[in-house]
Parts: C-alpha cells; structure tokens; sequence
C-alpha cells in the first residue's frame, strides 16, 4: 500500500498494438507529471509479451518490461474453427502466463495494476484480483474489446473514451465506471499549422484552399491510397493536400501524380512518413481523411477536426466501422463503409471542400466528442483506487 505522500506502485498491462500501448503511456506519463508536483514519484513495472510493440517502447521510456506467456484468440463466426490446432495452442499458453503474472505481481506489490486490453492483459489483470490488487479496466473504443470484457468483471474500476461504451458494461462495472476519453499525447495538442508550412516547404499551397491530410497509420494503406489518386486532379483544384502515404508505398504514390501540372503538383505533398512534425499538420489541417482507429478519433475530436473515415475491415470485431459509424451518427464524420471507391471519396469530401460553414459544423461536433484532458482524467480514477485502499 503506497503510504500518504509516499511513492506509487503501478504495474501496466496492455499492449500488442499502439492503440493499447500509447494510451497507457500517455496515462503513466501524466500520472508522473501529477505526483512529480506533489513531491512523489511513481514506480512502473510494464508486463507484456516479449513480441508486441511494448516491448520495444518501454525501455526506451525508461519503464522496466517484464515479459509474460500469452495466447491470441483468432475469432470465428464458425465455432469449430475457434477449436483450430493454433487457437488451442495459444490457450494452452494463458494458464503458464497467469502464474507469471501472479508471481510478479506478487514481488512487485503494486498500489494499483492498470489494464489498457490486449490479450496479455487477462491472465495479469485476473492476478491482480486474485491478489486483492485493485485493477483499473481502460477500454479505448466505442464497443469493449474482448479482453476487457473478460476483465470487466474483475475490475476494481473500468474507464472507458464514450459514454455510448457504458450500456455494454456488467452492470456491477457500470455502476463504478467513468467516461475518462482516450488519453491523447500532449503534442499532439500543441501543433502549429505554420511549422507545418516551414518544416515541410508548402510554400505552394494556397492558404486560400482548405488543406486536406491524408493518412493511413504509419505504414500507410494502399486502399486510401488508391482512393485518393483516384480523385487526385478533382481534389487539387478545390485544396491543398499533404499524404502520409507509407514509405513502401511512395515511390507508387509519386508516380501517379507525376502528370500533374505545376499549379497542382505544389499544392500536393506526398510523403512516406510523418514523424515530428505531424503535430503541425494536424493543426494545418481542415479535413482528414484516415483510418478510424481508436488513437486516432481521440486525437481529432480533441483537437476538432472534420474527417472522412475510411475503416479497416479486417480490425478486431469490425471496431474501425463502430468507431466511424458512431461519429457519422452525430454529424461528427462521414464513414465510407464496405466497398469503396474512388467516387465515394470525392462525394464525401466535395461538401466539405466547397461549403466552409459545413466544414465547421463538422468540425465542432467532432470537437463535441473530444477529451483532451483524458489522460489526466484517466489518473484520477487510478488515484481513486490507490487513496482508497
């Protein structure tokens, strides 16, 4: 137990992806930020499997990683193929992570374990409530994860990023639950559109066009990427557009713009990767089109911005479209679901193109869904349960 005005004693569990992974991270961070104001400091042990993204972040964040056994679910709508000789193999792995799990939550004696999903997350957030540890549930998206819905139920606590979350809950978790929003990075916050122009030379754009950026995830997508070349002199004439394209993808990308004409090729930014100065872009920003991940509808309703998603299909439960399709319900952002092509893309960004005071009343309702603030909201849940054992 962390005595008053003592040190914190968090373990983290979550991972696989960044969508589990950065979340936590951003909570950690600020969490340190809280208690480094108070004169306290916090003491992490991260427990994730030694092949996801944790791994490697970690140590790099000067966080101590410690690995544990775990086994990936691949679901099924035919229930014979959930008994396939590699399900069953991954499940023979969870009982020897859970007593990893115990044992190093045992010798660590947290405060508190936080649990952002992820199947490493089970076998140690059920540790922690064999070992009367209280455990805080983070689940980033609008439907609960399969993970989380095991965990649920244990949980001392569970905060979820939307309050459309709460009616999936067991009641029990309901009761206790908080809305904390999705922890976004600071930086993310903090961009400037003109460090955008100066770090990347748009100095071809013309500022009286609305800018369009263009992603898909760090390694891009060749679906939006098609989608986009396919509309690209149409969409030249009405903005200015940076494209986060992939870097395997580049090379392809540049050429099908190489016919563009002088006027239209410096109003197009095609890159491969977006590191520093993406906060910038963000900012620079009056519509986005991408993916609709978790992380990424936290960062553009934070920061208020019109988006035309495009989900990928094949996210764990279909969890992209429930993402986009909850924002499209509100007015938030237009979802292109199932096929899409080149024509769906132009005929949802042209409103939003050709009409300013539609792009705003976009943008605000996006904004409406936003919670820059969740990752300090996400620490005072966990201080909750710290303070109150």
């Amino acid at each position: 137990m962390a005595e008053r005005g003592g040190p914190v004693r968090l373990v983290v569990t979550g991972g696989g992806t960044g969508g589990h992974t950065y979340p936590a991270l951003t909570a950690v961070r600020a969490l340190q930020e809280r208690l480094a104001g108070q004169g306290r400091t916090v003491e992490v042990l991260w427990v994730g499997t030694a092949a996801g993204l944790e791994a490697r972040v970690t140590p790099a964040e000067g966080i101590r990683f410690a690995p544990v056994a775990t086994g990936k679910l691949r679901r099924s709508s035919n229930p014979l193929k959930l008994l396939s000789p590699v399900n069953l193999k991954d499940m023979a792995r969870v009982p020897l992570g859970a007593v990893q799990a115990r044992r190093l939550i045992a010798e660590f004696r947290p405060d508190a374990v936080l649990a952002t999903g992820g199947y490493v997350a089970v076998p140690v957030g059920l540790a922690a409530r064999s070992l009367r540890v209280p455990l805080v549930v983070h689940e980033q998206t609008v439907r609960l994860g399969l993970a989380n819905k095991v965990l649920a139920r244990a949980a001392t606590r569970v905060a979820v990023s939307s309050p459309s979350t709460l009616p999936l809950l067991p009641g029990a978790a309901r009761r206790t639950a908080a809305v904390t929003g999705n922890p976004v990075r600071p930086a993310v916050l903090a961009g400037q559109a003109e460090k955008a122009v100066s770090a990347l030379g748009l100095y071809g754009f013309d500022r009286a066009l609305p800018t369009v950026y263009v992603t898909g995830g760090a390694q891009g997508s060749v679906q939006i990427n098609t989608l986009v070349t396919g509309i690209l002199p149409w969409l030249l004439e009405r903005a200015n557009v940076v494209h986060q394209c992939g870097p395997a993808n580049e090379e392809a990308v540049r050429a099908a713009a190489a016919a563009l004409p002088p006027g239209p090729a410096a109003r197009y930014l095609p890159t491969g990767y977006l590191g520093a100065e993406l906060p910038d872009v963000l900012a620079l920003a009056d519509v986005v089109v991408s993916r609709s991940g978790a992380g990424t509808l936290a960062e553009l309703t934070a920061l208020g911005k019109a988006a035309v998603f495009v989900p990928l299909a094949s996210a764990a439960g279909n969890e992209q479209a429930h993402n986009a399709t909850h924002l499209q319900q509100s007015g938030a952002a237009t979802a292109l679901l199932g096929e899409v092509a080149p024509d769906h893309l132009r005929a949802a960004l042209a409103p939003l193109l050709e009409d300013p005071e539609r792009r705003a009343a976009m943008a605000a309702r996006s904004r409406e869904h936003g919670r820059p603030d969740a990752a300090q909201q996400l620490v005072d849940v966990l201080l909750s349960v710290v303070e109150q054992r």
